[in-house]
């Protein structure tokens, strides 16, 4: 896990610099600034090592073509045994990049399985990729004749940029082509067919989990778990100690008398992991705020609320490992959101904001974990978000999702067939336990209402006009180009689709 800066048709490695200089937060572990000999780039990588840690620095260079990249491929040990490894030279994951594209198959890309962003240059062209969900963040920006890369927005700050540009996810662009769409996201299925049985779906889906689970902790350094003591984190974590080969470390964080921290020990002992936790309080929460707002690159209300305990989680975890599980992505699969309910009785309508909602997290939960994980160097991986799991939960119909549990009383059950297929791995009670978001099971929202009124001087609560006002001020003064930040902000304003 890192972070980039690729600059093309740009003589200018002082800049390249300054750039990077910018995200070194997202690789601890070394900086590095090449410039090729007969490649017109500059490019400057900030590395995190997870995987080949004694030889995977970057930038990688294979004849006169050289890669930047950004993420894990999980299938590189099966794409290096495709390809030969005599041709290998790193025991990084990222320079499969480098040999599929030098294969020429027409759609290389589509070969790799994981969460990535990548710049790959030759002497005649710059080519750049992002991963199908856009879990990894990739932005580009004209300078004069030449192209501008970089894994955050804060990069380009104070350089009088009047546009970026995010590259989409499952998106490439290549100087000689353009953009292309490499991946569509699948539509989602709506309803059962006539006398179709429900049972092989949720036990295919629970294989379907392992695997993915199993895959997403490949890695060189030990891997830990979020646990929110929520379904979603929880689910992950009780996959994934039953595949370590040591004891789970999980990490939980929340006010004292957060619902999260207790359901969260509940799991940790069930699943016997190596449990931490951290408890903050109102002060905490002011003390953090510039920096979660910095960091975040938006100043969204419900972004910034989600991102106050992540900043806590990650600081935890940065204490004890290097690379952690999350669940993000389960409530945009299998219909985990309280305004999910009103779409019980219209499940076609339900796939379909589904569908829509999983194509928005690049900008929304997906950028609220990378920036806040990265900001500490930590690597956040989310394993519902594995493209054959994504697939696969995409053809369950959508009926079985948010599934009307009770004809008499029409309740609604959220994610019912993920509980179900799950539901032996933990306490029933715990499985079946309603959803609450991050920041108020973990007691974010009270004590931030709190903090806010004495900071704003007002009654609690703090109306969401004064709070967000107080959000983009804070942001305004970190930035010197605070306008170009906030024009690509993420914010959950999205449109959903009509009931």
């Amino acid at each position: 896990m890192c972070g980039f800066v690729c600059l093309w048709n740009i003589n200018d490695q002082e800049l390249a610099r300054r750039m990077i200089g910018k995200i070194a937060h997202r690789g601890p572990d070394e900086v590095r600034v090449s410039q090729a000999a007969n490649v017109p780039a500059i490019m400057a990588h900030c590395r995190l090592s997870i995987i080949g840690p004694e030889n995977g620095s970057q930038p990688i260079y294979n004849a006169e073509d050289i890669l930047v990249a950004n993420g894990e491929i999980y299938n590189y040990a099966d794409l290096r045994a495709i390809l030969g490894e005599s041709a290998f030279e790193t025991e990084s994951d990222s320079e499969t990049i480098l040999h599929l594209f030098r294969a020429g198959e027409l759609r290389w890309i589509t070969k790799l399985d994981g969460m990535f962003a990548f710049v790959l240059a030759t002497p005649e062209r710059i080519i750049a990729a992002r991963d199908p969900l856009g879990i990894k963040p990739l932005f580009m920006a004209r300078i004069g004749n030449g192209l501008a890369f970089a894994s955050e927005l804060k990069a380009y700050d104070g350089l009088g940029l009047s546009e970026v540009e995010a590259i989409d996810p499952g998106a490439m662009f290549d100087s000689i082509d353009g953009f292309r769409e490499w991946y569509r996201m699948p539509q989602g299925a709506a309803e059962l067919e006539p006398g179709e049985d429900a049972e092989p779906i949720w036990r295919e889906l629970r294989l379907v989990l392992e695997t993915a689970v199993r895959k997403w902790m490949v890695a060189d350094v030990e891997v830990g778990a979020f646990l929110s003591g929520g379904l979603d984190s929880s689910l992950i974590a009780a996959l994934a100690a039953g595949a370590a080969d040591r004891p789970l470390k999980t990490f939980s964080v929340g006010t004292t008398a957060s619902p999260d921290l207790a359901a969260a020990r509940r799991v940790a002992e069930h699943i016997g992991s190596d449990h931490h936790e951290l408890v903050f309080g109102a002060d905490d929460l002011m003390e953090i705020l510039p920096q979660v707002i910095y960091h975040l690159e938006s100043a969204d209300i419900d972004l910034v609320r989600s991102a106050l305990p992540t900043h806590f989680a990650a600081t935890l975890a940065r204490r004890h490992v290097k690379a952690v599980l999350t669940g993000e992505g389960a409530d945009e699969l299998f219909a985990g959101y309280a305004y999910h309910h009103a779409y019980a009785r219209k499940p076609r309508a339900l796939a379909d904001e589904l569908t829509r909602s999983l194509g928005a997290m690049h900008n929304i939960n997906l950028q609220r974990v990378d920036r806040i994980t990265m900001a500490q160097g930590l690597e956040a991986r989310t394993p519902f978000l594995d493209r054959d799991l994504i697939d696969f939960a995409q053809s369950i119909p959508a009926s079985l999702k948010m599934k009307i549990t009770d004809a008499a009383t029409q309740e609604t059950t959220e994610k019912w067939i993920l509980r179900k297929a799950c539901e032996e791995l933990l306490p029933a009670d715990l499985v079946w336990r309603r959803k609450a978001q991050f920041d108020e099971g973990s007691g974010t929202v009270d004590v931030l209402n709190e903090a806010l009124s004495r900071r704003l001087g007002l009654t609690p609560p703090v109306d969401r006009e004064s709070e967000g006002g107080l959000y983009e001020r804070i942001l305004r003064d970190q930035y010197e180009d605070p306008d170009l930040i906030l024009e690509n902000a993420g914010m959950w304003s999205a449109g959903r689709v009509t009931v």
